[in-house]
């Protein structure tokens, strides 16, 4: 890797590390792609290699739905190598530069890139890019998969891949055959020309490579697509459901040792006295090394031929830890405190005249809480670091390749470009393998070093237990809400004063300087107001905490949303109003995608029109995230003293919906994690700096006996895409607690579902 692969205005240091970045530049930085390379033109990997082809379209993409806008794309820049390579034998296999664990891009971006080829989608295949200069978010300027990006930053980029390379192939054939470009055809992976010439794109790709690349091509109109919008086999789906697909957790080179690490009970304590005989005792177990870990605190690491000998050895350290000098969180007090303060204004984020308050005919009060949650992806962390003389090399199921590549050549010792960043399949994230920090993959890389003095090398495996990960930190972080509603009469909102108290997560990144604005973390904010004309005044308490947080997927919206929608829904209460028609009076007429995505959802419900079973209600929802909008009409029961959600029926509008499958498989799956915010049991708490929580038996997810039935209907549109990974969770939680409210008269004021807590409405 090189330092010119950073976009330039994050600057790197001499060192390999990225500089904090001003605030103009880091605008800048989200706004522009990358400065790639100046040259264009093909290149022959080798022999018989075909078509390889690539290029870096900068600009169209945005992390998040508050950020500034992407300015136009600069003209595409060639890079070799990159993108696309098409066989002799006419595969066509494309990079995706981002990381799939799950969402579906290694299907996605090759259809984007079939589309404007013209292939035959049997021939398609996709590959996951490692770190490297062209594979950088065209938005962002570093390589990343997050903020539901892929679609919206992607859309022309590989599109753009897919026409230029066709173009090229026409302008091969038409040489070839000494005719015009106009009269060569290109259809399913075949050239044909007026005579009865026929080539594939295998067949062409050689000649093809001698050519330059256009300055311009024309995409298709969406009328004459083939694949985009049509739903789409997935790619690995195959792989996946026999057990071929390799996961991070499945790659072991050979000769590698395994390693697991004891971390502090407390976040960032240290080793005070360690007694590792019988851990060394254990047959299987070779090494056993203190070691650096996360946020300053210092663990021990157990290596072995093995996970089972080096899990057992671990267990058998006899460590005593150092917790003086660091924090120790206690969450009955923390969240004592967090109420205490919501009491008082904070930073501004919205300001507006909530002087009608005080004569309001009717108020609502509400104090709202929300818990620290682990991601608890399927595949915990993992990676496999080898560590050489002059080069290091690493797989991971990374989310941030870019800043992870940086930060293992940093913790190293080495220039960038010694590093090779390996994407390997990852079994779910969201938003843990992506860290500013790169937390896990530091660590890897301190050990490795660790293990080189004392003499040994070869590459290790450091794997996370379930435990690590429930326990290891970066959760999403604790909120309190205090609101205080006023309404008229005839209950319309007239006044609204709010105040939210949380650890900010953007704090101390790169994304600070533009993500931060007065001291306001925006994704603390995203979703409050909007699409709702309101008089909001909102206000925003920062506090710390020996917590490592991070975002947790759909962000600030797994709070937010839940609590918009459910305060909206009482106000329709109390304004003895239909929910769904209190909502379309409120909602800006300007947000015609929110009113599209709602007015969907109940028409395809049967919501108003169809009798329910008894003791069920309707609930209703929507919320927009990501630029993309989401609508639920649930329904829900009471079983005893146990909420049952039945149905879900879902109204979304993500503008083009490239593979519909896709759009349905992750509504569906975040529908499922959203209900999971609701049950009993899903919160990290902790005590005296410990967390309490350590593995599914007592941190709760969502299971398949959970499931409701869920539909998913898209609003059609031609627009570029908007994003769809993490939209679907937000409205999910407050339209189920809007049913509850319907049978049983109470509104629900915390996740998890607190039901004995609920105040009467």
């Amino acid at each position: 890797m090189r330092k010119e692969w950073i976009n330039q205005d994050a600057a790197v240091n001499p060192d390999g590390t990225l500089a904090p970045m001003t605030g103009a530049s880091a605008v800048a930085a989200q706004q522009q792609g990358g400065p790639g390379v100046s040259r264009r033109g093909f290149m022959k990997a080798a022999a018989g290699t075909g078509l390889v082809l690539g290029f870096f379209v900068g600009g169209g993409g945005r992390f998040g739905a508050n950020e500034a806008q992407a300015q136009p794309a600069p003209k595409p820049v060639y890079q070799p190598n990159a993108f696309l390579r098409i066989a002799p034998d006419n595969t066509i296999t494309v990079q995706v530069n981002r990381l799939e664990f799950g969402q579906g891009v290694q299907t996605a971006l090759p259809i984007l890139i079939a589309e404007e080829l013209d292939a035959d989608w049997s021939q398609m295949r996709g590959e996951l890019a490692p770190a490297g200069d062209p594979y950088k978010d065209p938005g962002f300027g570093i390589q990343m998969t997050g903020g539901s990006n892929t679609m919206r930053s992607s859309w022309q980029q590989y599109r753009e891949i897919g026409a230029r390379a066709r173009a090229m192939l026409v302008a091969a054939a038409a040489d070839a055959w000494k005719i015009s470009p106009a009269q060569v055809k290109a259809s399913k992976g075949v050239l044909t020309g007026p005579a009865g010439q026929r080539a594939t794109y295998g067949a062409m790709a050689d000649a093809a490579m001698k050519l330059p690349m256009p300055d311009a091509v024309s995409l298709k109109d969406p009328k004459d697509f083939v694949l985009i919008g049509k739903p789409v086999p997935r790619l690995d789906a195959r792989d996946k459901s026999n057990g071929a697909q390799q996961f991070g957790m499945d790659f072991k080179p050979v000769g590698a040792k395994v390693a697991v690490v004891a971390r502090p009970p407390v976040f960032g304590a240290k080793v005070a006295k360690l007694d590792a005989a019988k851990a060394k005792a254990i047959p299987g177990v070779t090494d056993v090394l203190e070691m650096a870990t996360d946020r300053g605190g210092r663990g021990v690491a157990v290596i072995g031929t093995g996970y089972w000998p080096v899990k057992q050895g671990r267990d058998a350290l006899n460590v005593q830890w150092d917790t003086t000098g660091v924090d120790k969180v206690d969450t009955k007090k923390q969240m004592a405190q967090f109420r205490a303060l919501a009491q008082k204004p904070g930073l501004p984020a919205k300001t507006a005249d909530i002087s009608k308050l005080k004569g309001a005919a009717r108020k609502i009060s509400a104090v709202y809480e929300f818990p620290y949650l682990a991601h608890a992806p399927m595949e915990p962390l993992n990676c496999v670091i080898d560590l050489r003389a002059d080069s290091c090399e690493v797989w991971a199921g990374s989310q941030f390749q870019t800043l992870d590549l940086l930060a293992v050549a940093r913790t190293v010792g080495m220039k960038p470009e010694q590093v090779t960043l390996h994407t390997m399949m990852a079994g779910g994230g969201f938003g843990r393998r992506a860290v500013p920090s790169s937390d896990y993959l530091v660590e890897a890389a301190g050990l490795a070093l660790a293990y080189r003095a004392t003499g040994q090398s070869g590459p290790l495996k450091v794997i996370w237990s379930r435990e690590d990960d429930i326990k290891g930190g970066y959760y999403r972080p604790s909120h309190v809400h205090r609101a205080e509603l006023g309404l008229d009469a005839k209950g319309n909102i007239i006044a609204w004063d709010h105040t939210i108290v949380g650890q900010p997560i953007i704090v101390g990144t790169p994304f600070e300087q533009f993500m931060v604005k007065n001291g306001v973390d925006s994704t603390m904010v995203e979703g409050m107001g909007e699409p709702y004309d309101l008089p909001m005044n909102l206000t925003v308490h920062n506090v710390k905490a020996n917590v490592p947080v991070l975002w947790w997927r759909s962000v600030g919206s797994t709070h937010t949303a839940f609590v918009m929608e459910t305060l909206i829904d009482e106000a329709a209460h109390i304004a003895k109003m239909d929910p769904v028609a209190y909502r379309k009076q409120l909602i800006d007429p300007k947000h015609t995608r929110v009113h599209a995505a709602l007015d969907l959802a109940v028409a395809q419900s049967g919501y108003g029109k169809k009798k329910l079973p008894k003791g069920q209600a309707w609930g209703v929802a929507v919320h927009e995230s990501f630029n993309s909008v989401v609508a639920y009409v649930v329904t829900a029961s009471m079983q005893g003293k146990t909420p049952k959600l039945h149905t879900v029926t879902a109204g979304v509008h993500c503008n083009t919906a490239v593979n519909p499958l896709t759009v349905a498989a992750q509504v569906q799956g975040a529908a499922l994690m959203g209900l999971g915010t609701t049950l009993p049991g899903a919160a990290v708490t902790l005590n005296d700096g410990v967390v309490e929580q350590q593995n599914f038996s007592d941190y709760t997810v969502a299971r398949m006996t959970d499931m409701p039935d869920v539909t998913v209907h898209i609003v059609p549109s031609t627009e570029p895409p908007t994003g769809m990974g993490e939209p679907g969770l937000p409205p999910l939680a407050p339209a189920f607690a809007n049913a509850l409210a319907r049978l049983t008269g109470k509104r629900l004021r915390k996740l998890p579902f607190d039901l004995a807590g609920a105040v009467k409405a």
